[in-house]
């Protein structure tokens, strides 16, 4: 089986065990573009919180430009690396400020893919993972964003080469996968990493994949 019939088989053998999956209602562009810094090395529930606490201290993000810096940290520390976290924020706002005269990325609307892709990383501390969800996720321009769940999966099934990087990754899913199958590979990946491939004591023999992944071949002992 070649490299893109093995991902269109994971795609499918997900859809069927989970079935399709439904996200969140999308942000709009500027929110998720501040949700994903946020998310960048924590989990889901505590950038929601910090998210939710910064949009409370803040009600625009023009008010969260011109903050005081530390109250913009102390609004983010559920996150953690608020340290980091708050600068860039504020750094980004400001940019885009002083590039397009507001703060509303809808414009990246009458972008392509790539030129909006281009347009976000930019920026620093805004990665391909960044990038790819607020495209795919409040762009609804078609992206596959590669978090620790996917790289470290995609990695045991075997589609990647070994010691790809999670930043290479995201380039090959894109040409592996169709576009239009983003979307629920991208989060079905995600659930199995948390549900059943997880980093220390992967399940495998719950797996729907075990038959077709190389990790599961070397450690038929699981």
């Amino acid at each position: 089986m070649d490299l893109k019939a093995r991902a269109l088989e994971v795609h499918q053998r997900l859809l069927d065990f989970y079935g399709y999956p439904e996200w969140r209602n999308p942000l709009p562009p500027l929110d998720e573009l501040v949700s994903t810094i946020l998310s960048q090395n924590t989990n889901d529930v505590n950038r929601d919180v910090a998210f939710d606490a910064l949009k409370a201290k803040f009600p625009s993000w023009e008010m969260v430009r011109d903050a005081d810096p530390e109250a913009v940290k102390d609004a983010i520390r559920p996150a953690g690396l608020a340290n980091q976290k708050g600068p860039r924020i504020q750094t980004v706002l400001k940019l885009i400020t002083a590039q397009r005269g507001d703060l509303n990325l809808e414009f990246l609307q009458g972008y392509s893919r790539e030129e909006a892709r281009e347009w976000l990383l930019q920026f620093k501390g805004v990665g391909p993972k960044t990038a790819a969800i607020v495209l795919q996720f409040s762009l609804d321009k078609p992206a596959f964003p590669v978090d620790t769940h996917v790289h470290r999966i995609t990695g045991r099934i075997g589609l990647l080469p070994e010691k790809m990087s999670a930043d290479k990754t995201h380039e090959l899913m894109e040409e592996l996968l169709p576009s239009e199958t983003y979307y629920a590979a991208h989060l079905n990946i995600i659930r199995l990493g948390r549900e059943i491939c997880q980093a220390r004591s992967p399940k495998c023999p719950e797996c729907p994949l075990q038959d077709i992944c190389d990790y599961r071949a070397a450690h038929p002992e699981i």
